[in-house]
């Protein structure tokens, strides 16, 4: 097949990412199956690019560069990057990656591209994709990475986007070494608020002793170390966090953060701290939440920068455009579209906007136009099938999973759709009309017609199975449409519309359909139908059953063709049955052969048919062999289609190859990747009418591929045989398709003429039903009606037609019916009347019930579907009672029999107090070996005690007395200091250690171990004592159980009815009777098994054989019917005796009596009389006996209540005894259990330490290896520099050829730069809302070539100094771009030494900042071990102390006891004594100070009148000391006649006065000559500064252009002069600091001096101050 041509990509159409990127300002591309498409979104124009790989993973492209990036799907992936439009691989990056990448990233800043692997390593790499070299990369760092974003400020910044979390990699540069660093964001919890992390405590010595012990972190409770100690977050910490979904960087290098639950976060990646933006549930920002109301619903999908806001793209079908000032957010424009939006991101020039969905829909927008419009609308999903419509060769009908039918241009555009509403699991385009049918997964069989290809319509529906309809296939002139699914029926419908699509009948065959396949035979005028089938033994989706179905071409409606069912005759359908050696797993029929495909085999197999296959019709199975097998695909299994003139066989599988080759011969074949096999490979394949072209879909990608089959000049043929074949076909249906589509244009929308469908029954159903309505016949009083008990909605064409048949035979046979059902009627009146006069016929002529049964088989099987029934019930009984019974024997094996005391209680007899007793357990071995060893250790250990104490003893015979005094008070506060009650009880155990001597672990292990076995013995002992009363209250009972037989019978012989007390013992005292069921206790019948029933009555027997036995005793009864069993009379029993009257009496009245019969009936008086008095005294016995026993039963019974009462205050102790010794054991578990935390704690804080040492190692090693860098490249920049230097010291010798003037000249030009920042300044006419991004490392590269093109216009001849000669003028062009070069080297340099310098300034503060960590971490091991000490030697204590002796003030219901002080009871008591004494003392003095005071009082009076006279004559003192004698003062004093001297005073001032005003009125005549001369030179000068300034003016000229020659002459002399005059001024002012400083001692001496004569002056102040 390789001869014959190749097959290339036409068009491909579908979404399979919904990322959509830009690769120049009006192109963008999104990947469509394996392909990569390109859109231009101004005229809709799309391209296909098939990558050279087999599948595309991740992609970015960049807009900027004209770049696409994209990795491959297969193991080892690599990453190809290509530029646009040329698509030419720039390069192809390998990476680490063993899987995938999971995203791809450009920067905006330069060549870099960001990846992210999947499993294993989640690694994130930064390449330059120019060198195709990894600057860096960080492994384990990118877990579940969705998206990487670069920093449009910086390409060294890159926001990672997790399903999670946010992180913000920085990457920092030296030299050509990069490295990344982490910044992990805190995201707030859902409700807004932010999460404190818990701040670890340190452990610094303090002093103060903690009940509790110290303080230790989560981590080292839980006993964790390394990673997971610090990872580890304690269960009330933990809330749940925001879920971030879109990220944007701002133009300050911020970003923004849309949150899934609608939050709108602002992150600072400098100091880490997030601000919430917006929170839709007004809790944090609730002006901007009020002002915002649309946004409170809805999670924020996609972000993209718009001046000063964001342009938003929301859950819903809405876009907000958002004004962001400072906290305050306001929504200024909103768009609604068809679908949510997923991607909003604006073109590389900022001026078209493009909105893309996740179902297929890219929109355009221009702010400047603002109007919106969709650029692609090709909807999303996976196709189903594509395929050909046969009568128009342009058009090609595809249908989605979704149930979207599309209709495509030979071009690949779009031209029409409609919604089926349904999901869609087949497809078919008929060959005869413009219609196509579709399968659903439902059963039904859609038909939807296409004349308007703008707009499809679905004009009929059929349902034809339950389950999804996998195959429909139309033979080749389109005379039958045939069905097929997972049922064993293959319906055969009519294809003609003017028909309306009626189903012929259908068929069954021998298992599930797995492939179908038709083939028309012209000649013959027959269509043959081959349906693989699964066998018994194959395997599901494989088969080796195959069923060939031949029918001729006519009409085939009729009674002649098929039965009422609608089941083809065989006469009509011949049917024959093939099977191959191996399962197949699909076909395709040929003519006179088909193709299949083996999977165990791997191979494509071609089978020969047998010529004349109506001979072996109904013979059985045929076998065949292969006739040719060829490899098959790589990944099955594979799907057929066959070309329409039946020369060429495509095969497409798993791996996404389509594969092309002729059926002659099959071994060669052409392919090409359609689909990835990552997707799940080609799921459909068909050819075009004309064979050109074939349409694949792909399993999972969502795409449609057109391929294009390009014949070679040599094999024209080829193409000719099927275009031929096409046109003949097409000429041959053409008068059958127009009738056909008149029709079909005339059929109205199915919606219109739409009618519930009928509801049937299934066959099964019914027959169920008329089985379960004849088991009883006489409960019915009227005749067998078939109620349906269930039916279907909507039935399938085939339960339609059989209920079509039930009724037609209900109507048919109706008349039978309602005869039958009299005759049944009937009869069941004469059985019941039977029945009736059987039941009133004696026992020996009745007849059983079963006897009347008609129907007895149908009777034994009911009665065996009883047994059965009752059978299964009985053994789901027995089963549960088992199951309650292994519980319940597990629960009393460890709950009762496993103890050796069984819990029970003692319960008082005349009140409700009850004492339980302890349920205790055996010892295990264990426990008793590791008392045994305990003891064992503390024997040794007194011993040894003992033995050193005895060695080191050497005390005089004082100090022995002293210690026997001192014996008594030790006893009672051994009491004391053993803090419990055990002791008194006598259960104290003397291997206990000391409370103050437990310092060990092992000690404490062991002391727990002793005290468990205190425990022990307390409950043991108080069981004893429980047991004894135990016993004494059953004594008790039975002797009241005594003495109540014998009060009950006093009170039957004086006739008293009382109810007495009977006690007994309750349930709580009788635990085991709980094990134990009565027969009372059952309340239903017991059911006996046989055996069980036999052995009841064999002992019933037996005791009746007993008693048969034993006789009948004919003395002992005698014996009691007369004397009651005894031979005795008792005492009691003259109660009962009376003294029969005489005859007598009875018989004769009073007066007729005889005196023999007086003096009897006296007698008999006498006698009543003495029987009455004996009667009287027996009662009066009885009375008092009876309260004696009652007496007796309550006095006992009132003092077992006072033994119980006292076993309870024993319980009491016990229990308090129990629990001191528990809360001790609890107290040491504590002490170890912080132990051991303080241990993890110790061991986490070392190997912390450990870890940065390791840490700090490695940090040092960079800082050296980056130190030592940093040396030798500042050391080659100041060689740079140096030699930059040189170039411009070294010109003039370059020209000494030439003349001085021209060499200036050519300096001038030679210093003379391009201004290329202003140009660039000005062209920027950009609205890009992100500032131009830093490009250092980009400008120092590109920044010479930059340079050098701009030099090309100084370097043109128009430029050359006129007179100069070219050979001069090239020779400076060759200077001056060596001293450009040099330039643009120093300066790449001095951007590189800045960069690593701050690069190993960074690593300095690391370095400094591990070693504060480390200094740290030594200082909290220090402060821990030292914690630990102390609370090794801080032991918890248990004392008892009385009341009285705890004089804590008790503020709490617990008092604090952390200030309280232990103290022995003699220091109280002597310090009470010491009171005492000192309080009388004090009284004493108080008394002798009473008297004193008296007297002190009198002498302080004295003392304040002395005083105050020397206040008054100190004032006076002072007073004349002040007083300062001027030579006025002197004067006045000694003058006397004071009118004469002021007389004189006044007279010589008006002289004085005189005087003044003559000189003032000279000097003022003196001014005014002054001022007119110095007017007349104000005007000379004024005539002179105005020639100067024209001088100056000139002169400023001149200065200008020579200092213009001077800065371009002597540049170097200028610096030199600037050092000096720097240095001058450096030596003046030092002079002048020194000045400064010898005038300041000089000042300070004269203030020195002028304070000593200022004392010298005024010696009387100074003393008064002193004094």
């Amino acid at each position: 097949m390789d001869a014959v041509g190749l097959l290339e990509v036409r068009w491909a159409q579908g979404f399979t990412y919904p990322k959509v990127d830009f690769v120049d300002n009006k192109v963008v591309c999104y990947a469509c199956g394996n392909r990569m498409i390109f859109l231009n979104i101004e005229t809709k124009t799309q391209s296909v690019y098939q990558p050279p790989s087999r599948g595309i993973g991740a992609f970015a492209a960049n807009g900027n560069f004209k770049i696409l990036a994209f990795s491959e799907h297969r193991s080892n992936p690599s990453i190809f990057v290509l530029n646009y439009p040329e698509l030419e691989l720039q390069n192809e990056l390998k990476g680490t990656a063993q899987l995938d990448y999971t995203s791809l990233a450009l920067s905006d800043g330069g060549p870099y591209l960001g990846c992210c692997s999947s499993l294993p390593d989640h690694t994130i790499t930064v390449w330059n994709w120019k060198s195709a070299e990894p600057i860096c990369r960080q492994a384990k760092a990118g877990k579940d990475v969705i998206t990487l974003v670069f920093n449009p400020m910086s390409w060294q910044q890159i926001c990672v986007l997790g399903a999670t979390t946010v992180t913000v990699w920085d990457i920092e540069k030296s030299d050509s070494f990069h490295t990344m660093k982490q910044s992990a964001i805190d995201l707030p919890a859902t409700d807004g608020s932010f999460v404190e992390k818990e701040v670890h405590p340190f452990h610094a010595v303090n002093g103060r002793l903690t009940y509790l012990g110290p303080q230790m972190p989560p981590s080292a409770i839980a006993g964790l170390t390394r990673d997971r100690a610090e990872n580890f977050v304690p269960q009330r910490c933990i809330k749940a966090r925001l879920t971030p979904s879109a990220i944007c960087w701002t133009a300050t290098s911020e970003l923004y953060v849309g949150c899934k639950e609608g939050f709108l976060l602002l992150v600072d990646p400098e100091s880490l701290s997030v601000s919430v933006l917006f929170n839709p549930r007004g809790t944090c920002t609730s002006a901007a939440t009020s002002a915002t109301p649309e946004l409170k619903k809805g999670s924020f999908e996609s972000l993209v920068l718009h001046g000063d806001g964001l342009i938003a793209a929301r859950e819903e079908n809405v876009i907000h455009c958002l004004h962001i000032k400072r906290a305050q957010i306001g929504i200024t424009q909103t768009w609604n579209l068809e679908e949510p939006v997923t991607t909003v991101m604006y073109s590389p020039d900022y001026e078209t906007l493009i909105l893309a969905s996740n179902k297929g829909q890219i929109y355009s927008y221009k702010p400047t136009h603002g109007k919106m419009d969709k650029v692609l609308d090709i909807l999303s999903g996976n196709f189903v099938a594509g395929a050909s419509l046969c009568i128009d060769e342009n058009v090609c009908v595809s249908v989605r999973e979704s149930g979207e039918l599309q209709l495509w241009s030979t071009d690949g555009c779009r031209i029409g759709s409609l919604s089926l509403q349904a999901k869609v699991s087949s497809l078919a385009c008929c060959p005869i009309a413009h219609y196509a049918v579709a399968g659903t997964v439902s059963g039904h069989v859609l038909f939807i017609e296409l004349i308007k290809k703008h707009q499809p319509r679905l004009v009929h529906k059929i349902h034809l199975y339950h389950g999804p309809v996998a195959h429909l296939i139309f033979d080749q002139e389109g005379n039958y449409l045939f069905t097929g699914a997972s049922e064993s029926h293959i319906y055969l419908l009519d294809t003609r519309p003017s028909k309306r699509f009626s189903v012929i009948g259908y068929t069954v065959v021998p298992g599930s359909v797995l492939s179908l396949s038709t083939q028309y035979n012209r000649v013959n005028k027959q269509v043959g139908v081959l349906a693989l089938c699964t066998g018994q033994k194959d395997k599901e989706q494989e088969g080796s059953l195959l069923t060939l179905l031949t029918l001729p071409v006519r009409d085939l409606t009729g009674p002649a063709y098929s039965n009422q069912h609608g089941c083809l005759s065989d006469d009509i359908l011949l049917q024959s049955m093939f099977e191959v050696p191996h399962a197949l797993k699909s076909c395709v029929l040929g003519v006179n052969e088909f193709f299949a495909y083996c999977h165990r085999r791997r191979a494509i197999q071609r089978f020969q048919l047998p010529q004349d296959t109506d001979c072996f019709s109904g013979q059985g199975v045929l076998q065949l062999r292969p006739e040719q097998e060829v490899k098959g695909h790589p990944l099955g299994p594979v799907s057929f289609a066959l070309s329409p003139h039946q020369s060429w066989l495509a095969s497409v599988g798993q791996d996404g190859l389509l594969r092309l080759r002729e059926t002659i011969s099959m071994e060669q074949y052409i392919e090409i990747q359609c689909h990835s096999y990552c997707h799940g490979g080609v799921r459909s394949v068909s050819f075009s009418a004309d064979s050109q072209m074939l349409f694949t879909t792909g399993h999972k990608d969502g795409s449609l591929v057109c391929a294009n089959l390009r014949i070679k000049l040599t094999d024209a043929g080829q193409g000719n045989k099927a275009t031929q074949y096409s046109q003949s076909m097409a000429s041959f249906l053409r008068n059958t398709s127009k009738e056909e589509d008149l029709v079909l244009s005339d059929l109205p929308d199915f919606d219109q003429r739409f009618s519930p469908p009928t509801c049937t029954t299934h066959p099964q159903e019914e027959e169920t039903t008329d089985r379960r309505e004849t088991k009883d016949v006489t409960g019915q009083d009227e005749g067998y009606t078939n109620v349906l008990s269930a039916t279907a909605s909507d039935p399938t064409w085939l339960e339609s037609k059989q209920e079509e048949v039930k009724k037609a035979e209900g109507q048919q046979y109706s008349q039978k019916k309602e005869d039958l059902k009299k005759c049944f009627k009937e009869l069941c009146k004469a059985i019941q009347e039977m029945m009736r006069e059987n039941e009133n016929l004696p026992d020996i002529e009745r007849l059983e019930l079963w006897e009347f049964n008609l129907d007895v088989e149908e009777q034994k099987k009911m009665d065996a579907e009883v047994e059965q029934e009752v059978t299964r019930v009985r053994n789901e009984i027995e089963m549960e009672i088992l199951a309650k019974s292994y519980l319940r024997d597990v629960q009393q094996r460890e709950c009762w029999d496993s103890m050796n005391v069984k819990g029970k209680a003692i319960k008082a007899f005349h009140s409700e107090d009850e004492v339980k007793n302890y349920p205790m357990g055996e010892q295990t071995k264990k426990m008793q070996e590791d008392l045994h060893r305990v003891q064992s250790i503390r024997q040794t250990e007194k011993a040894d005690s003992i033995t050193q104490q005895e060695v080191l003893e050497k005390s005089s015979k004082a100090v022995g007395e002293n210690e026997e005094e001192e014996e008594e008070g030790c006893e009672t506060e051994s009491a004391t200091l053993m803090g419990g009650l055990s002791a008194q009880l006598g259960c104290s155990n003397p291997n206990l250690y000391d409370q103050f001597s437990l310092n060990t672990r092992e000690q404490k292990i062991n002391q727990i171990i002793l005290l468990q076995d205190v425990v022990f013995q307390v409950k043991m002992a108080f069981n004893t004592k429980f047991e004894a009363v135990y016993e004494q209250k059953q004594q008790e009972i039975n002797r009241v159980k005594d003495k109540n037989k014998r009060i009950k019978e006093i009170m039957m012989k004086l006739d008293i009815s009382e109810q007495l007390w009977e006690p007994s013992l309750s349930d709580n005292e009788q635990p085991e009777k709980t094990l134990t069921v009565e027969e009372s206790e059952i309340k239903v019948e017991k059911y006996l098994t046989p055996e069980q029933r036999k052995k009841e009555e064999r002992k019933k027997l037996d005791e009746q054989i007993l008693l048969d036995a034993k006789g009948y005793n004919t003395r002992e009864r005698a014996l009691d019917d007369m004397m009651g069993g005894v031979l005795e009379m008792m005492k009691e029993d003259i109660l009962k005796m009376e003294i029969p009257q005489p005859e007598f009496v009875l018989i004769k009245p009073e007066t007729q009596w005889s005196e023999e019969e007086k003096k009897i009936y006296k007698q008999y008086e006498k006698k009543t009389n003495e029987l009455r008095e004996e009667q009287e005294k027996c009662r009066k016995m009885l009375e008092t006996e009876m309260k004696k026993l009652q007496a007796s039963i309550k006095e006992a019974t009132e003092r077992f209540d006072e033994t119980l009462t006292k076993l309870f205050e024993r319980k009491v102790k016990s229990e308090m005894a129990i629990h001191q010794e528990e809360f001790k054991i609890a107290s040491l578990e504590y002490s170890i259990l912080i132990e051991e935390e303080i241990i993890n704690q110790e061991a986490q804080l070392s190997l912390k330490l450990e870890e940065k040492r390791a840490h700090k190692k490695e940090i040092g090693e960079v800082l050296m290896k980056h130190r030592e860098n940093v040396e030798v490249f500042q050391a080659a920049y100041e060689n740079a520099v140096t030699e930059d230097k040189c170039l411009d010291k070294k010109f003039r010798k370059e020209f000494t050829d030439v003349p001085h003037h021209v060499v200036s000249l050519l300096y001038k030009l030679y210093k003379r730069r391009p201004r290329l920042q202003r140009m660039r300044t000005l062209t920027d006419n950009t609205i890009s809302p992100v500032k131009e991004p830093s490009l250092c490392g980009l400008a120092t590269a590109d920044g010479l070539d930059q340079t050098l093109k701009a030099m090309e216009e100084l370097d043109s001849p128009k430029n050359m100094p006129k007179g100069l000669e070219p050979s001069i003028w090239e020779r400076f062009r060759s200077v001056r771009r060596t001293k450009i070069e040099s330039e643009q080297k120093v300066k790449m340099k001095a951007l590189t030494l800045a960069e690593m310098q701050t690069f190993l300034q960074k690593r300095t503060n690391e370095d400094e900042l591990a070693e504060k960590e480390i200094k740290n971490l030594i200082d909290e091991l220090h402060g821990l071990r030292e914690e630990k000490i102390r609370f090794q030697q801080d032991i918890m204590v248990h004392i008892q102390l009385k009341q009285g002796q705890v004089e804590v003030v008790p503020t709490d219901f617990i008092a604090d006891y952390s200030d309280a002080v232990l103290l022995h009871r003699s220091v109280v008591e002597d310090l009470n004594k010491t009171v005492k004494m000192l309080g009388e003392q004090k009284i004493a003095i108080m008394m002798e100070t009473k008297e004193i005071c008296k007297s002190i009082i009198q002498q302080d009076w004295e003392n304040k009148r002395l005083r105050m006279q020397i206040e008054d004559l100190e004032t006076r003192a002072r007073d004349i000391q002040k007083l300062h004698v001027t030579k006025k003062l002197r004067e006045y004093l000694s003058e006397r006649d004071h009118d004469k001297r002021m007389a004189n005073q006044v007279a010589a001032l008006e002289k004085k006065k005189a005087l003044q005003e003559k000189i003032h009125l000279k000097n003022v005549q003196q001014r005014k000559k002054m001022i007119k001369q110095l007017n007349r030179q104000e005007a000379v000068k004024a005539e002179k500064i105005a020639i100067l300034d024209q001088r100056i003016a000139d002169k400023q000229v001149t200065v200008a252009e020579k200092k213009q020659i001077y800065k371009a002459t002597a540049a170097e002399k200028n610096q030199e002069a600037k050092a000096k005059q720097r240095y001058r001024e450096i030596l003046q002012k030092k002079k002048l600091v020194d000045q400064a400083r010898a005038q300041a001692e000089d000042l300070a001496l004269l203030r020195a001096e002028v304070e000593r004569w200022r004392m010298k002056t005024f010696p009387a102040l100074y003393q008064l101050n002193h004094n």
